[in-house]
């Protein structure tokens, strides 16, 4: 069977996992260890100098995380993976590789909040610069693009509106400038949207959500696809051009496919230090392995909250993709035929204080900061994730502050509309009139 090609629901539980050699354990160990000895003087030297691939020190590599690097890299459909602490260190990581002082990079003006503040704030300090583009605007957006741009970047579903980007489109723009599409997938996961095929060439997650499912394991990663040319794009020295700390290697030239994935683990996770833990791999792993399962549990419960909310007397409207008068209703039967995610936005009747009311009175829905939980979630987050931002920026981002944020969880979809009907009623008291 080696040469079939397995189906997503086998690779969500076998990809990166094989009986251990030693115990002949089934599932993945977790390898709470921080080094690994050399069987010689040569071996480590080789290992050190990149010419042989083996474990080091687990700032780098650890077989735990590396099984789940292999499994997040076969349902992308990638050719390598490097998993790191958060999605907020993936995206340093995926950046990274690409970017120097002076450069710049296009992203996408609906993101998470604190995306945006990573962004547009933080990153100035490295000398780069993120340039917000509203990615409907195809003019806007090759009209940012100028000799030092570097990259784009966007989430296929954004949080919180879940608008669903026209990867396509965005893919085709990158390609022609000759950049790297970089796709947050955290929302859509790989079960529901593949931004592979749709012309990206870089995927990150933040594993904390969907990948993980279940609260407890902090968690970043970012996915290769190995199709980008970064000698014909000639835009990226530090793929191309001589590496001073491995004796002059090119990684382009050395590794082929796997050059992004090998930058991201010999300099990424060497120099910036943000690896992830193999308690927290671990998991993950085991997350994964139920990922089809619950996706579709949160897809058709989203639906079916989202649909009620639409029809309530307290609600302006709902922003979900799933919904048939949706105006990303076609962008979620071709991106995300599945389902259109777990994650909506709905407007309060009553604005900001309706919306605190609201997040104070539910019972089952947990007020906290995540989303991708099998528990319901809900934030304001105009008054949380997107509180740092300006009116203006919180209204492009989907996050007014009428808005209610939902993660639809995988319980009783009745018992999450009773909840959000008496924390409506307690919110609003009528509102509607």
């Amino acid at each position: 069977m080696a040469e079939r090609e397995y189906g997503f629901d086998t690779l969500q539980i076998h990809a990166g996992a094989r009986p251990d050699p030693s115990t002949g354990a089934r599932q993945v160990p977790i390898y709470q260890n921080t080094a690994y000895v050399f069987r010689d003087a040569d071996h480590a030297a080789a290992l050190f100098n990149l010419q042989e691939v083996g474990y080091i020190y687990s700032r780098l590599t650890n077989p735990t995380v590396s099984a789940l690097q292999e499994r997040v890299a076969a349902l992308e459909g990638g050719v390598g993976a490097v998993a790191c602490s958060s999605g907020h260190a993936a995206q340093i990581l995926s950046l990274f590789p690409l970017m120097n002082p002076g450069s710049n990079f296009i992203s996408s003006n609906r993101l998470y909040g604190g995306t945006i503040t990573q962004f547009g704030q933080t990153f100035k300090r490295f000398g780069w610069e993120c340039r917000f583009v509203d990615l409907e605007d195809t003019a806007a957006i090759q009209n940012a693009i100028d000799e030092n741009t570097k990259a784009i970047f966007c989430e296929s579903i954004a949080n919180p509106g879940g608008y669903i980007t026209d990867l396509e489109k965005i893919g085709k723009l990158a390609s022609d400038a000759g950049l790297p599409l970089i796709v947050d997938n955290t929302s859509a996961t790989p079960y529901l949207c593949r931004p592979f095929e749709w012309g990206a060439t870089q995927v990150v997650h933040s594993t904390t959500k969907y990948l993980s499912g279940n609260g407890t394991s902090m968690g970043g990663i970012v996915v290769d696809s190995g199709k980008f040319d970064w000698v014909a794009a000639g835009k990226h020295p530090s793929m191309t051009e001589p590496e001073p700390a491995y004796h002059g290697l090119k990684f382009a030239e050395t590794f082929g496919p796997l050059a992004y994935t090998f930058h991201g683990i010999a300099i990424g996770l060497r120099d910036l230090g943000s690896c992830q833990a193999p308690m927290n791999a671990f998991q993950t792993l085991l997350g994964i392995e139920t990922l089809s399962l619950r996706m579709e549990r949160h897809c058709a419960n989203a639906k079916k909250v989202a649909e009620w909310l639409s029809k309530h007397k307290d609600v302006e409207y709902v922003s979900y993709a799933g919904l048939d008068d949706s105006p990303y209703a076609d962008r979620a039967k071709k991106y995300t035929p599945k389902g259109a995610g777990g994650l909506f936005t709905f407007g309060v009747k009553g604005g900001y204080e309706s919306c605190v009311k609201l997040v104070d009175s539910v019972e089952i829905f947990s007020h906290l900061a995540n989303l991708g939980d099998a528990r319901s979630l809900i934030i304001h987050s105009a008054s949380t994730t997107h509180r740092q931002l300006t009116p203006e920026q919180q209204s492009a981002a989907g996050a007014g502050p009428e808005v209610v944020r939902l993660s639809i969880g995988i319980e009783d979809p009745d018992d999450l509309i009773a909840d959000l009907e008496q924390g409506l009623a307690k919110a609003t008291g009528g509102a509607s009139g």
